[in-house]
């Protein structure tokens, strides 16, 4: 896979069982790209340290007086020069080329899950967290992902040199054989507590970016409130907690760096001062002498490299960790269906609660408890937070429908809705009929204020669907951006819309305008409505009271203020005393009637 290629037509069903198996897949994955990245890394390792055997050479040949020898020699520094460069080139490019493709991958799957969950997915696990993975978390996995192949590569290297050097003089090269893995296993015991802290450091960080995430999303309603200055307060010490803490990791992995550099000195120390020895001796050679002493002060350049894989080991776990994680949630139901693509039709019905909306009909359900709504409302859509009895629509559970044919058929509109960034004409390219235009979502919506204050900033625009929305719709009112998440909604006209809370944003007289426009737009198909607005209310053709988890009444908006004192307490929002109060009033009432 090149990078010209991306993205890729599949990339793969995950192993997510663990940090470290997700990174073995992926390196699996990238098996073409890491053999390439080896080869030229071997390339280009074994020419930096066939240098010092061509130094050798030429010093001896010097000393011998054999100018045969010696423009031999040259030759060789030029043919590991030659290989030096073209190994450093592409090594590099494969590196990076591995390391792009293996973060893509990551984006993938997460852009796949995301696309699978839907708006569950922010449900289970923090937006920041998901941000994290998206950004940060993605490099520090491509990071190690490319960085096996250079190791390998190294360790190859140091191999084949200490061999090399045992056969070309055994007298030293024992010593540099026994040496050099008591240098790269040295640092071992540092590495589980650098570990640790570089856990602490990106777990501090992903705390960090979760409450920046959550920050700016609130922005609009902390300033609002005056909160701002208390959260911004916040993320400057969790700021400052990730600095402290990135400070002590940094420590720890300058003090592997240290006796990286150390040891290799001492190591050289031990092999001049035996060197003289024998060389004092006639046992070996100056140029014997020289190859080996180059040979160990340029085995350090790949030695830095078990360094660096241990800091992308240590970077890229809890990075994998919380992909595998995030990548590992699945629907409660089935995504795949068992049944075949189709597109059901009739009532909608909720075995958990016995909630029934007609077909056809427009049903506003009333909840005490507002976070049992928008549970509720998910249940509805064929995406509920944990495995249940399925919702029914016209008698086929959702959960037997393929993922898309389920989405089609049930259309959930958030309670907080995101708008893109874009024109209104993207925001309006969604999957729809064709029945419902634009011009009539917007009008039902009661989005014409909208439209004018999103072509004042965008003066350019010929069609209004051409002005320009910013991000999340920043630039628009709560009630503005409500009521744009409505149409695009409306235009979709699936068999059966759910709408939590479409209008807790506007005002009373916006309010029964989209009320009446809803009603006229959804004329024959089924919609159900969470609200305890009385003018949605009023105008639905059935009204539901879900208490503690299932219906406790059914009727007509009217009816029931007068008959359930639990209904008439959530719509109007009586407190206790209000109700028993109201309850003796019109108990007295009965009285005079009765009388009478």
């Amino acid at each position: 896979m090149q990078i010209q290629d991306l993205p890729y037509p599949d990339p793969g069903a995950p192993d997510t069982r663990s940090g470290p198996r997700f990174l073995w897949w992926l390196g699996r994955n990238q098996l073409a790209g890491q053999l390439k990245s080896l080869a030229w890394g071997l390339l280009h390792f074994l020419s930096v340290c066939g240098l010092p055997f061509c130094v050798g050479l030429a010093v001896q040949a010097v000393v011998e007086r054999s100018g045969a020898r010696l423009a031999l020699t040259g030759g060789l520094l030029l043919l590991c020069g030659a290989g030096i460069a073209l190994g450093d080139v592409m090594l590099h490019r494969t590196a990076v080329t591995n390391w792009i493709t293996a973060a893509a991958r990551v984006q993938q799957l997460l852009a796949r899950r995301t696309a699978h969950l839907g708006s569950a997915l922010t449900r289970r696990v923090a937006a920041g967290e998901v941000v994290a993975v998206s950004t940060g978390d993605v490099e520090k996995i491509g990071w190690f992902v490319e960085a096996v192949s250079r190791v390998s590569a190294a360790a190859v290297t140091i191999v084949v040199v200490c061999v090399g050097l045992v056969v070309y003089q055994p007298a030293l090269g024992v010593i540099v054989a026994v040496g050099v893995p008591v240098l790269a296993l040295a640092v071992l015991p540092l590495l589980p507590r650098a570990t640790r802290r570089a856990d602490v450091q990106r777990e501090k960080a992903g705390r960090a970016t979760e409450l920046a995430s959550d920050t700016v999303a609130g922005l609009r309603v902390l300033r609002g409130i005056g909160g701002e200055e208390l959260f911004l307060d916040r993320y400057r010490r969790a700021s400052q907690e990730v600095r402290t803490a990135a400070v002590r990791s940094a420590r720890m992995w300058s003090l592997i760096a240290a006796i990286q550099v150390l040891l290799p000195g001492l190591l050289m120390i031990a092999v001049v001062w035996r060197g003289v020895q024998l060389a004092h001796e006639g046992r070996i050679t100056v140029g014997e002498l020289v190859a080996v002493y180059s040979s160990i002060m340029l085995l350090t350049y790949p030695l830095q490299h078990f360094q660096e894989i241990a800091m992308a080991y240590s970077f890229s776990r809890p990075s994998a960790r919380r992909a595998a994680r995030v990548l590992s949630l699945e629907r409660a139901t089935d995504s795949d269906g068992s049944r075949a693509a189709c597109q059901p039709a009739g009532d909608l019905y909720d075995p958990r609660t016995r909630l029934l909306a007609p077909t056809g009909r427009l049903t506003a359900v009333v909840c005490g408890d507002p976070d049992m709504a928008g549970l509720l409302a998910e249940r509805l859509g064929g995406h509920p937070a944990e495995k249940s009895t399925p919702v029914l629509l016209g008698g086929v559970p959702l959960d037997e429908l393929p993922l898309d044919s389920a989405r089609t058929a049930v259309l959930v509109q958030d309670k907080e809705p995101v708008l893109l960034s874009g024109s209104l004409r993207d925001l309006f390219d969604v999957p729809a009929s064709g029945k419902v235009s634009a011009e009539e979502a917007l009008a039902a919506a009661q989005c014409a204020d909208v439209l004018d204050a999103l072509v004042q900033g965008s003066p350019h625009a010929g069609d209004p669907l051409d002005a320009r929305i910013t991000e999340r719709g920043r630039s628009l009112s709560g009630g503005q951006r409500q009521r744009l998440a409505l149409a695009r909604s409306l235009i979709t006209d699936p068999e059966v819309l759910v709408l939590d809370e479409p209008t807790s944003a506007v005002d009373s007289h916006t309010e029964a305008r989209i009320a009446e426009g809803i009603r006229k737009v959804r004329a024959g198909r089924t919609t159900v409505v969470f609200t305890s607005s009385p003018l949605l209310l009023d105008r639905a053709d059935r009204v539901v009271l879900v208490h503690e988890g299932e219906v406790a009444a059914v009727g007509l908006h009217h009816d029931l203020m007068h008959s359930e004192p639990r209904y008439r307490a959530v719509v109007t929002r009586e407190t206790d005393d209000e109700a028993t109060a109201l309850n003796g009033v019109l108990a007295e009432l009965e009285e005079i009637e009765e009388s009478a």
